[in-house]
Order: C-alpha cells, then sequence, then structure tokens
C-alpha cells in the first residue's frame, strides 16, 4: 500500500487562526509547515499554530523563508550564504524554542517561496540552508522540491531528506513549478488538485531531462494554506488519495 505525507504551510495569516480557517484544514493532513518571523509569523502565531496541529496529532515543522514580509517572501534575495544562512538558523531556532514551549517536536524544515525556490536551481542557496538549520540540528528532515539538485544538497549535509509534489500548482515541462506571476500557477479546482496529488502519489512527477523524460517520486504533497480555496483543496485531496488505498501518513527519520 502506497503511503505519503500531506504538508500545508501554515502561521502565515493571523486572521486565518483567529476565524477558524487554518485549523479546519488540519483534518486533512498529517504534517504542517509553521512560518517562523521571516516571511510571516511571530511568537503568538507560532504557538497558536502548534498547538492547535497538537491537537489534530499532526508532524511540526518549521518553515523559514527570506526575510521580507511585505512580499511574502517572493521576492529573491541576493543574501551572502553567511547571512542566508543566519537568516534560517535564527528562524528555526526560534521557533523551536517555541516548539519546546509547547511541548512539540520539531520534525523536519521546509524552506519558503522565493528561497525554496532558489535553492531548487542553486546548490549555494540550498548549501546555506542546510548550513543555518545544521547550526542548530541535523536530527531532522530537509524537505525540498523533487526532482532538484537541493535534496543532492541536504544529503550531502547529513540530513535525512523528503521529496516534494504540490497538488495546487502547476509544472513547467523541467519538472520546476511555474511561476506565480502567470495567472494559471495555482490549481484553484480542488478536484482537479485531487487528481494532481493522485498522480504524484501513484506516478510521480514527469521530468523532461536532457531531451528524455524521467519520473521523479515524492515523499510529500503540500497544499497552501493562504489561498481561499485551501480547505476544500485539503478535504478533496485527503479523501481522492485515501479512497484510491493511498494511506496518509507523517514523515520520520
Amino acid at each position: 500500500m502506497k503511503s505519503i505525507d500531506l504538508n500545508c504551510d501554515m502561521g502565515e495569516l493571523p486572521e486565518s487562526i483567529a476565524d477558524g480557517t487554518q485549523e479546519s484544514l488540519m483534518p486533512s493532513l498529517t504534517s504542517i509547515n509553521v512560518a517562523c518571523g521571516g516571511h510571516a509569523g511571530d511568537e503568538r502565531t507560532m504557538k497558536a499554530t502548534i498547538r492547535q496541529a497538537l491537537g489534530w496529532k499532526l508532524a511540526v515543522g518549521a518553515h523559514p523563508g527570506y526575510p521580507d514580509p511585505l512580499n511574502f517572501g517572493r521576492v529573491e534575495l541576493e543574501l551572502s550564504t553567511e547571512a542566508t544562512a543566519n537568516c534560517v538558523f535564527e528562524q528555526v531556532k526560534s521557533f523551536a524554542k517555541v516548539a519546546t514551549a509547547c511541548g512539540a517536536r520539531v520534525s523536519h524544515v521546509k524552506p519558503h517561496g522565493a528561497l525554496y525556490n532558489q535553492a531548487a536551481r542553486n546548490s549555494a542557496t540550498a548549501q546555506a540552508i542546510a548550513i543555518g538549520v545544521a547550526r542548530w540540528s541535523r536530527d531532522v528532515i530537509l524537505i525540498g522540491l523533487a526532482g532538484s539538485p537541493m535534496l543532492d544538497v541536504f544529503r550531502e549535509a547529513g540530513f535525512g531528506v523528503a521529496a516534494e509534489g504540490f497538488a495546487d500548482r502547476r509544472y513547467e515541462a523541467d519538472g520546476t513549478l511555474r511561476s506565480r506571476r502567470l495567472p494559471d500557477a495555482l490549481i484553484r479546482d480542488p478536484a482537479e488538485a485531487g487528481q494532481q496529488a493522485l498522480l504524484i502519489a501513484n506516478r510521480g512527477i514527469a521530468v523532461a531531462c536532457n531531451g528524455n523524460e524521467i519520473v521523479v517520486n515524492a515523499q510529500t504533497i503540500c497544499i497552501h494554506g493562504d489561498t481561499a480555496e485551501a480547505p476544500e483543496i485539503a478535504a478533496t485531496v485527503a479523501r481522492t488519495l485515501r479512497q484510491s488505498g493511498v494511506t496518509l501518513h507523517a514523515l520520520t527519520l
């Protein structure tokens, strides 16, 4: 029987925490990635999100991004390796302190937005992320784009890794995510997202490489929590996977 983790980026929108929207996604998930003060989030939102996740027995991870809340961490910054590493370290360290106070263990780290996308194609950025997390601990899973070199960099740095696919994002032929600048970058139809998630879980992600098509597997599938359709997308993806015999299970080292 196939098994996959279903994750979601959270702690990014205080209003969704307050009105219950964020928690409404959690019954469909197995893990969450919590914004930890870079692109979004603060101690209050981290605590609230972690406590909600513990109530649903979800794995909890850090979601560090570029320190650019004005652009929600979705604009690439040209930081030095040391500056990027320190930025990641400080966010993960702060998140781990809050998680420990809440009685949670940090199981994984997933970069956010432009930091993630840069690391997917730039080994120096991926290395900076690994350096930053390693300053805190290597006893954690690093999540990266399935089929991308960032996973190799993370492995070489001594981390367990998890390849990630996306239920609610469209892909380019080379396996990269379509730019959010394009109007069709997001999949907003829950049924379509469910079918894409099922394809990723059962078949993998087709990637054009040197004129050939290869298929790369994913261990975790992401749903973004900051879209209006997120609760329905999450519920539909989880239901589609389970009805097709896919077990949902959090990542483990």
